[in-house]
């Protein structure tokens, strides 16, 4: 199941193609020089999906959302994914292990989908989630013993995911909105 409203499932669109760039800027720290181009082209990809989704949300605004009622308990969400991810990054620097910053971020930013997903009646968004914290546990073991910056591989697993899940909700409302 995906989002059940129209302008949820918009927005997530909207937020999911807007933090591909995100985490695919992340990833160009310390890219291999032939990943440049399509770290470039996916986060083109997501500034458009972004773009128009944002729009979308814009001419939606006054449908119902998910959230109505449940404000607070969002930005408790949000709130708890920031505090956790900054303390995390706290530790990991006291332990001069600041390149796995990005695998703790990700770690934090995958969990959170699964209160987010409950909240929104989003299934597809659980999903996302638990991808994700498999993509970053694997990823991160698999980075230990190559010479690369972590943030690259996080940063793709990331960026790639949510870009597929924008670009796949976006295909999905589209009868809905034109």
């Amino acid at each position: 199941m995906t989002a059940a409203l129209l302008r949820d499932a918009l927005f997530s669109a909207a937020w999911f193609g807007l933090m591909t760039c995100v985490w695919l800027g992340w990833a160009q720290e310390g890219p291999p020089e032939k990943a440049r181009p399509w770290l470039g082209a996916g986060s083109v990809v997501g500034i458009l999906v972004a773009i128009g989704g944002g729009i979308q949300v814009a001419r939606f605004w006054d449908t119902p959302t998910a959230l109505d009622g449940q404000y607070h308990w969002f930005g408790v969400i949000v709130a708890a994914e920031v505090v956790a991810a900054g303390l995390g990054c706290l530790v990991l620097a006291k332990r001069g292990l600041q390149r796995y910053f990005a695998s703790w971020v990700a770690i934090v930013v995958a969990l959170h989908f699964v209160p987010l997903g409950l909240m929104l009646d989003d299934w597809s968004m659980i999903v996302l989630g638990v991808v994700q914290c498999a993509l970053v546990v694997a990823v991160t073991a698999w980075v230990r013993r190559r010479p690369l910056t972590p943030s690259f591989p996080i940063g793709v697993a990331m960026g790639s995911t949510l870009l597929v899940y924008a670009v796949a909700t976006a295909i999905r409302v589209a009868p809905e909105v034109f």
